[in-house]
């Protein structure tokens, strides 16, 4: 360090918080203040393995009151909630940098869901839907290639949605799936022109059900079976035209929903049917959000966007 022998060094005592609890340590310093310690740095105070902990009870669902429930009763640390939260913060670059990842120039396959979480916003609780895009790349792989959050769905926020796939490198998207989202079809044949929509039967068939009565549900049910799993289109459309004759008296929404959607409700029709089950429901990415429900299910409300962002990230 420069000194002559003999000559005394000073130190300085200094109290480190981490998961064994708290010890003691003297740092040297020289007369000008130079000295740099390397394992624990100046003005460092914790242990990164305490860090590291307390991300990981993070991303297991744990809320920020119940990890520091758990420090203390563990490791007799005293960690407040708002220290937790600074800790948690230090994800959220690598959120962005995520977020904002390049992607691949060609996905077959493109499903978007949302799901919807309770968030505090102006001190009251709002519903927030979070919106994920799942892409399988040309090796057959899932990718979460992005995530939303929204209060409100438009068709600018659709298009800012493609916009951003599209200036990450996505250049073409074969087939898209998705739910009957306003606005979105109009904003992916904005930013992907020749992309082929299908419209998630599953969806369509709650929406068609939803105001039929407990003892017509089974057998409109099944006549629409026969519709959604005919061999190709023209037998598609004739027992749709069978379900008008029935049901059209009783439930006329029904038949017009499907015949208004036809488009987009049919294009799986186009394809053989080991493509027809991938493509026809969205069912991959609610897979992932019965995920995220696992590690979230136990934070009723979020503080912010950016704790909904946090705990999100941290589960995929």
């Amino acid at each position: 360090m420069g000194y002559d022998k003999h000559s005394p060094i000073g130190y300085n005592k200094k109290t480190i918080q981490s998961q064994m609890g708290k010890s003691e340590i003297k740092v040297p310093h020289d007369r000008n203040g130079e000295f740099e310690p390397q394992l624990i740095e100046k003005y460092q105070n914790r242990s990164d393995g305490l860090e590291h902990k307390i991300v990981a009870m993070y991303a297991k669902g744990m809320s920020t009151r119940d990890i520091e429930d758990h420090l203390r009763d563990i490791y007799g640390i005293d960690a407040s909630t708002a220290f937790i939260s600074k800790i948690t913060d230090k994800v959220l670059p690598a959120v962005q940098e995520w977020q904002s990842r390049p992607l691949d120039r060609i996905y077959p396959i493109v499903f978007l869901d949302g799901i919807v979480y309770k968030v505090k916003k102006d001190a009251k609780v709002v519903n927030k839907c979070f919106y994920t895009v799942l892409g399988v790349n040309m090796d057959g792989r899932k990718k979460i290639l992005g995530m939303r959050i929204t209060e409100n769905e438009s068709a600018s926020f659709w298009v800012s949605v493609c916009n951003e796939l599209r200036n990450r490198g996505a250049l073409d998207i074969l087939i898209a799936c998705r739910d009957n989202l306003s606005g979105f079809s109009q904003a992916i044949e904005a930013a992907f022109s020749k992309t082929e929509q299908q419209l998630c039967i599953i969806h369509q068939i709650h929406n068609s059900t939803r105001y039929v009565s407990y003892k017509d549900l089974k057998t409109v049910m099944a006549d629409l079976k026969t519709i959604y799993q005919a061999p190709s289109e023209d037998d598609a459309l004739y027992h749709l035209e069978e379900f008008k004759d029935n049901w059209n008296k009783k439930y006329p929404q029904i038949a017009k929903s499907w015949e208004d959607n036809w488009t987009a409700l049919s294009a799986y029709f186009k394809y053989p049917e080991e493509v027809r089950r991938l493509i026809y429901t969205t069912n991959a990415v609610e897979g992932f959000h019965r995920m995220l429900r696992k590690y979230t299910k136990t934070k009723t409300v979020f503080p912010s966007d950016d704790s909904l962002k946090k705990s999100i990230f941290l589960s995929i």
